[in-house]
């Protein structure tokens, strides 16, 4: 069965070419990039990522497929509060995660809580919104670094 993340990157491909975008070249490095982790990456970890697979796309090139990528709402810009934008793959059926940060050594852990999302749900709903899309970061010091 093919992962989560591989789906996406199926999924993104034919929305890419659905829109009138050509599938090679540096669009289709990103896509295959972001179509291997299931939690968000920096241009930059993406751009090393095709460099690493050896693959010659150069950082503009990534910029700009992320942007198309988020224009046609197949990856969502995260926003972890360090001045850093990553983008993670946004599935068809709509699951998703949030993140923990830890504020000492910066590691990032993806979690999901049923709770919290029937929560979310309940204020969108109070608030009178559709909720189209969200994103939680929660910041803390993690096990290692409380105890270090």
């Amino acid at each position: 069965m093919a992962s989560a993340p591989g789906i996406w990157a199926d999924h993104a491909l034919e929305a890419l070419g659905a829109a009138g975008f050509r599938s090679g070249g540096a669009r289709r490095s990103v896509v295959d990039q972001l179509g291997r982790r299931a939690c968000c990456q920096s241009a930059q970890e993406i751009h090393d990522g095709i460099r690493g697979d050896g693959g010659r796309a150069g950082i503009a090139s990534v910029y700009r497929a992320l942007d198309t990528l988020a224009d046609l709402q197949l990856v969502q810009r995260i926003d972890l509060g360090d001045g850093v934008a990553r983008y993670e793959p946004m599935l068809p059926s709509g699951e998703h995660h949030h993140h923990l940060v830890c504020d000492e050594c910066g590691r990032v852990e993806p979690f999901t809580d049923d709770a919290l999302e029937s929560a979310l749900d309940d204020v969108a709903d109070r608030l009178g919104v559709s909720l189209d899309a969200h994103d939680v970061v929660l910041h803390g010091s993690c096990d290692d670094c409380r105890d270090g």
